[in-house]
């Protein structure tokens, strides 16, 4: 009796061990190293991730760097340096160009429009696309997606940009607007919040939406390698879960509500700025409302870089893009 006491003693005592070390083995947190193109109010569903906790809920410990360049964002990635890459999806097909056997998958969309503006030098009152020939335009990086989409505005307006335009797009990314701002150019292409901030300082006029002018695009995805999905699907899907959830808060509050969730993120913007911003982005559906990346936007993207003269071949939708994760965590 006095054995089998002991016994059951030392199974209750074995219990009582493993139960906190199998609690701590399920709810160990996992790192996630993000890389973003650039800091942009256009990411805003991400911030809102990371300021509600969505990450947190998930067991997910996220770190966000900020890599600067589409180039750079994609070294990072190949090279372990980050483990999700927030970049335009024409990298992945890039990548896929190259020969790679550890392909880079698209796994999460985050913006589905362009979301850079035309702005004018000077204001004008009933703007038509034709205004711009003849001009100086300050245009984005050659291959990169802010450029290549508008080429493909300007030419659905029966704009040659290489013939109509004198066209300057070799000036760094981050140079572009002081450029402008010092007096180079007639129109620019801008992202925000720069492009509200000069029209509240004087120093141009938005005057058309590259977004609303190019359709659907998957301009900006969550993306990584098929090796990391592969070791670490559980890790993906708790991601995947997380963003659709920043998704749907965007979606359902106002843009004051988004604005303060992210204001953290922008210390040098003000608040009024933030909310513009992302009323703006929001009234010409430029936040993706889940993370599926559909067949017509891929077409679609692969059209405009084609139509820029910079697709190295077209890449079939199954091979960069994986949506049955996205699929999954919405069930």
């Amino acid at each position: 009796m006095k054995k089998y006491l002991r016994f059951s003693f030392s199974l209750l005592l074995i219990a009582i061990l493993i139960i906190p070390i199998a609690a701590c083995s399920k709810d160990k947190v996992q790192n996630v190293r993000i890389g973003e193109v650039t800091r942009s109010i256009f990411y805003a569903p991400q911030y809102v991730a990371l300021e509600k906790g969505f990450f947190k809920e998930e067991g997910l410990n996220v770190e966000l760097t900020t890599t600067a360049g589409g180039d750079k964002t994609m070294t990072a990635l190949l090279s372990n340096s980050i483990d999700v890459a927030l970049v335009g999806s024409e990298t992945s097909i890039y990548v896929s160009a190259q020969g790679s056997n550890d392909p880079v998958i698209n796994f999460a969309q985050l913006t589905q429009t362009d979301g850079t503006f035309l702005v004018s030098r000077h204001k004008i009152e009933n703007f038509t696309w034709d205004q711009l020939k003849g001009t100086t335009f300050l245009g984005q990086r050659k291959g990169g997606m802010p450029q290549m989409a508008g080429e493909f505005v300007l030419k659905k307006h029966g704009i040659d940009p290489h013939k109509d335009l004198n066209l300057i797009q070799n000036i760094d990314f981050a140079n572009i607007a002081p450029a402008f701002a010092s007096g180079t150019g007639e129109f620019v292409q801008l992202f925000e919040p720069t492009a509200s901030v000069f029209e509240k300082e004087g120093k141009g006029y938005i005057v058309a939406s590259f977004g609303t002018e190019s359709g659907h695009i998957p301009y900006t995805s969550f993306m990584t390698k098929q090796s990391y999905i592969n070791n670490n699907k559980d890790t993906v899907e708790k991601f995947t879960r997380a963003i659709y959830k920043a998704q749907q808060w965007v979606e359902t509050h106002s843009s004051k509500e988004t604005a303060e969730a992210i204001k953290g993120y922008f210390d040098n913007t003000e608040m009024d700025i933030i909310e513009m911003v992302v009323g703006r982005y929001k009234s010409q559906g430029s936040y993706a409302t889940d993370p599926i990346l559909d067949t017509e936007e891929w077409d679609n993207l692969q059209n405009i870089m084609n139509e820029a003269g910079e697709l190295p071949k077209r890449v079939e939708y199954s091979t960069l893009v994986n949506t049955e994760i996205a699929k999954g965590i919405m069930k």
